[in-house]
């Protein structure tokens, strides 16, 4: 651990009635984060490197980013207050004369696509990973059944 959070990796994504359940994780612990079906399916393309007919919102970002030198730096998911996930979005700007670190609001669902886009790292805060309820059972079950998204 350190600096008080923990690296974790989207783990699988699972399309339900009302979205879609993005297992986060590591070999210690796996939670879930509920996300709009829209957004289960931009994270499942960035994860499977899928080509886009058209760019998506995000790949917009990322084109943007490109043209000011920006990338991910990192996300952090901060806490979970009223059954709603907070999350922080750093961004890096760097060129020849200096190094600019920017931290942002944003949904983690946001976070995680443009994290997993760039192939930058996703952390929990300490206390938060302490906090949510293991689903690690849960995950094996559902692959053990075959019932992931691919």
């Amino acid at each position: 651990m350190k600096n008080g959070v923990v690296p974790v990796q989207v783990r699988l994504l699972v399309p339900t009635a009302a979205g879609c359940s993005v297992f986060v994780g590591n070999d210690e612990k796996v939670f879930v984060i509920q996300v709009e079906p829209q957004m289960g399916m931009v994270i499942n393309m960035f994860m499977h490197d899928q080509p886009k007919e058209r760019p998506l919102t995000h790949d917009l970002i990322q084109s943007v980013f490109k043209g000011f030198s920006i990338s991910v730096d990192r996300v952090l998911i901060t806490e979970l207050r009223n059954g709603t996930y907070y999350a922080r979005l750093f961004l890096q700007q760097q060129n020849e004369v200096a190094r600019k670190i920017v931290e942002i609001d944003a949904r983690p669902s946001d976070c995680i696509a443009l994290a997993t886009a760039q192939k930058k790292p996703i952390f929990v805060a300490h206390a938060l990973f302490e906090q949510v309820d293991d689903m690690s059972a849960i995950l094996e079950q559902i692959k053990e059944t075959g019932s992931e998204s691919e």
